[in-house]
């Protein structure tokens, strides 16, 4: 990480975060000139009657509600007649990827830290954020001729979220000073780490803007969420968080594989050989960087689309291929054998090397 100097000592410290527009339709776009203007869906192998979800869809898209993480089939009713499906190119946006990251760290002054293929934060000691923002802006647009937009601010979690006021192509700050004017107001759905279970949980106490969640009583959250989510729940509504944009090399905490299968597996038999087969691969994933592995999580979409997950701590951090093996299978064996399953996935977590510190950011490998 990058120490501040006698220069820089009077100047502020702030947190950039850096997110690529529509980062992997802009790629395709980038290779297919002839898409510009037009909707882009991307998304597993490209084909929309088959099984798979949204990876990513273009600006143009999204005017007609198609978004990541829908099925394709879903995207394609929705979709004009214009519209392009692609198929995901794993390797093209790694590559992209690589240099616009490459260029970022390059910047004089600043710490990257990466926290995905498409995003980033930037610490930089100055007292013109705006203008290192505008810096790295043109800097990534020279690079590859993709957009990016950044929000600036006094931590990551207040960075995080102002970029989404910067969207497409601009930045916005976002600070102490103004985060109950710009935030206030809002659902706690739009806070960085809070999903639709934790918005409805809060909304069963009466929580249900930000401002109410700075207000809530701590104790009450504690008592719903635990004493560390509690309190972190808490601060989330005062935009508290971390600053300090940690440069140390990215250390996965997982990895994972999952399927979405084109015909439901409807037999006892069919998961199990499934779940093994994933199980394999996963713990092959974690064997290949010699890293044990501590905990087992299985994921199951039931049909239509109902999805759970399962979890559980092995007896004691392991090398053995068959143990882990076997304990997912003992994770499947709970599933309700009368549901069809549409998507399995098995999550393998490893324990942590010496000095690492893992990143909420876990490689899936499978159909996208």
């Amino acid at each position: 990480m990058t120490q501040p100097t006698a220069q820089t000592r009077s100047m502020s410290l702030w947190v950039l975060h850096v997110d690529m527009d529509q980062f992997i339709a802009a790629v395709e776009v980038l290779r297919q000139p002839e898409l510009v203007g037009r909707p882009v869906i991307v998304g597993g192998n490209g084909d929309p009657t088959e099984r798979a979800v949204v990876a990513t869809a273009s600006y143009e898209a999204r005017e007609f509600g198609i978004g990541s993480g829908m099925p394709m089939k879903v995207a394609a009713r929705k979709a004009p007649d214009d519209a392009v499906f692609l198929p995901v190119d794993h390797a093209a946006y790694e590559s992209v990827s690589a240099t616009v990251m490459a260029t970022l760290r390059g910047l004089p002054g600043v710490t990257l830290e990466i926290i995905g293929w498409d995003e980033c934060f930037l610490g930089v000691m100055t007292d013109e954020p705006e203008e290192v923002a505008r810096r790295a802006r043109q800097a990534v647009l020279a690079a590859t001729a993709l957009h990016c937009s950044i929000g600036i601010g006094d931590n990551k979690i207040r960075a995080k979220i102002a970029t989404g006021f910067g969207k497409p192509r601009g930045m916005f700050r976002l600070t102490e000073q103004n985060w109950f004017e710009v935030m206030g107001e809002r659902s706690t759905r739009e806070l960085w780490g809070i999903g639709p279970r934790v918005q409805k949980r809060l909304a069963g106490h009466g929580i249900r803007t930000v401002r109410n969640l700075a207000d809530a009583d701590r104790g009450e959250l504690v008592a719903e969420f635990g004493p560390r989510m509690g309190l972190w729940y808490g601060d989330l509504g005062f935009g508290r968080g971390p600053a300090v944009v940690d440069d140390k090399p990215w250390v996965a905490r997982s990895h994972s594989r999952e399927t979405t299968y084109q015909q439901n597996l409807t037999t006892t038999e069919q998961v199990a050989a499934a779940v093994r087969e994933l199980a394999s691969r996963a713990f092959d994933d974690c064997a290949a960087e010699d890293r044990l592995v501590e905990r087992v999580h299985l994921k199951v979409r039931y049909a239509p689309f109902d999805t759970r997950t399962f979890g559980r701590k092995l007896s004691a951090p392991t090398s053995d291929r068959g143990g882990f093996v076997h304990a997912a299978l003992r994770l499947a064996s709970s599933l309700d054998p009368a549901r069809e399953v549409r998507l399995l996935g098995v999550r393998a977590e490893m324990t942590m090397p010496a000095g690492g510190d893992p990143v909420e950011r876990t490689p899936v490998r499978g159909r996208i």
